[in-house]
């Protein structure tokens, strides 16, 4: 008989009504810090890396829910493609920089090569090694010319990993994250970790050390990646400019044309009841 595989208890999540409330008041002092980004021209860099499956996407999201989109953006780089392939590793990834004022949050990263493009044979071991060299004098490069950058690992145990694989399997919208790539992570579990290991070794540097956020619990990682994304950006509390919303002037002579002279979308919503 064959023997059933262990399988871990889902850690127990912080509850739900706490977990609102603390996301709530985050989330408003996000928007006080991106203000101080704003007036003072800072550029703010964040790098989510981690395992498949580990809850990047979910912080991230939570993150930017209520930021000005004009000054916060998420970059997640495609597939390079031939052109990006003919050049400078690092050269896709510095066009995506902020500029000042700007938080670009880079879900997944020039990371790619250590994890991924080393796993899966995407790149030679050259071209593996020289990124491993020069990646510590490029990101202290980034810190130098002033740029805040914070790096994060998604940390995700085997078996809630493959839990939420699986929960993806009968999910229409999320269907579409379960990519060949994506399920080797499971079947290529030790070749990652090793990856991983090697990354952290050559990589965390004191100028830009990695942070390590536990994920099985996805409401207390988002929860915590803000609370300390937060702590990394020296902001200062910034009163918004008082606004005056002005009174409605009285009708003129403006007349409406008729509702039949436009197209308006069926009211789907009707048909649902109340």
């Amino acid at each position: 008989m064959a023997k059933t595989p262990n399988r871990t208890k889902p850690p127990k999540r912080i509850r739900k009504d706490r977990y609102e409330a603390e996301l709530e008041r985050l989330q408003i002092e996000l928007v006080t810090m991106q203000r101080w980004v704003i007036e003072t021209g800072a550029r703010v860099v964040v790098v989510f890396e981690g395992r498949d499956a580990a809850g990047k996407g979910g912080a991230i999201k939570r993150i930017v829910q209520y930021l000005n989109p004009r000054a916060a953006r998420v970059a997640a780089l495609p597939t390079p493609g031939e052109q990006e392939r003919g050049q400078w590793y690092f050269q896709r990834y510095i066009q995506h920089l902020p500029t000042a004022g700007e938080i670009v949050l880079f879900d997944r990263s020039w990371y790619n090569r250590a994890g991924v493009e080393r796993v899966m044979d995407y790149c030679t071991p050259e071209q593996h090694r020289l990124f491993l060299r020069q990646t510590p004098v490029f990101e202290r490069m980034l810190v130098e010319d002033g740029i805040i950058l914070v790096k994060y690992w998604f940390s995700v145990s085997d078996d809630v990993q493959e839990q939420r694989f699986r929960s993806r399997l009968d999910d229409p919208m999320r269907r579409w994250k379960l990519s060949d790539t994506d399920l080797q992570s499971i079947t290529r579990w030790e070749d990652y970790s090793r990856a991983k290991d090697e990354m952290f070794e050559a990589t965390d540097h004191a100028d830009a050390p990695w942070w390590t956020i536990e994920s099985d619990d996805k409401r207390a990682s988002r929860l915590n990646a803000i609370a300390h994304l937060l702590s990394q950006v020296p902001y200062q509390h910034r009163d918004p400019k008082p606004i005056d919303i002005p009174d409605r002037p009285g009708s003129d002579t403006y007349q409406r044309p008729a509702r039949e002279r436009y197209r308006y979308v069926p009211d789907h919503a009707r048909t649902l009841g109340h």
